[in-house]
């Protein structure tokens, strides 16, 4: 089983440091996204590579973050790092569309396989990230560990 450090994160209600961070970091991911779509193009019936990477990224960056830094910063910067930026930066809203337009275009082994490898992909990532962070968090040893589920409740 994937632990990280053994502190639980506190959950509060959020306050304008929280709503500033997530905007701030989500009109950073937004942008990085964006980039991420103009460097990788592709038409509606084509496979989306920028958004399998973005996703697959994604998914890495908060596994290691929620690990490695989430019980040691204040809730205004995994508000502004998870929700903001990786939250805007990732998105399932383009994935389903994605999908969708392949599956309506007649390819639908293709949008299965996209579904598939997101997943796939998306899951692996973030457990190497949490497995990574745990590690960075613990300065390399195995002590004080939690489960992940306690750290994100």
């Amino acid at each position: 089983m994937l632990a990280t450090p053994a502190h639980p994160v506190a959950r509060s209600r959020p306050g304008a440091r929280d709503i500033a961070a997530v905007l701030v970091g989500g009109a950073l991911g937004t942008t990085m996204r964006v980039a991420a779509d103009a460097a990788l193009p592709h038409s509606p019936t084509q496979f989306a590579l920028s958004t399998l990477l973005v996703n697959t990224l994604g998914a890495f960056v908060l596994g290691l973050l929620v690990a490695a830094l989430w019980p040691r910063v204040p809730g205004w910067s995994r508000a502004g790092l998870g929700a903001g930026l990786l939250g805007s930066f990732t998105t399932f809203s383009a994935l389903a569309v994605s999908v969708v337009a392949l599956a309506e275009s007649g390819d639908a082994l293709l949008a299965v396989v996209t579904v598939a490898a997101s997943l796939a992909l998306g899951l692996l990532a973030a457990a190497a990230g949490l497995s990574l962070g745990s590690r960075r968090g613990r300065g390399g040893t195995a002590a004080n560990t939690t489960p992940i589920d306690e750290v994100t409740e």
